[in-house]
């Protein structure tokens, strides 16, 4: 299972969220739960994105498998 860590901090009245691991991946939220769901959005339109851009390099030569990472 892979985990990622949510960091929510409140001000002025939103509530601001970013993902520590993952650079890019922030958003907020009028409400800490709202903060929440649009940060779980926010990292999966990130990791597909990347792995579009990814895909549009040369693969020749390249060996791509998943990696699961357990903490």
């Amino acid at each position: 299972d892979s985990m990622f860590t949510a960091v929510f901090r409140q001000c002025e009245g939103w509530w601001a969220a970013y993902v520590e691991e993952v650079p890019g991946v922030n958003t907020q939220g009028k409400t800490l739960q709202e903060a929440r769901r649009n940060l779980k959005e926010a990292l999966l339109l990130v990791l597909e994105a990347n792995r579009q851009l990814a895909r549009q390099g040369d693969l020749a030569n390249c060996v791509r498998e998943p990696l699961e990472i357990s903490v």
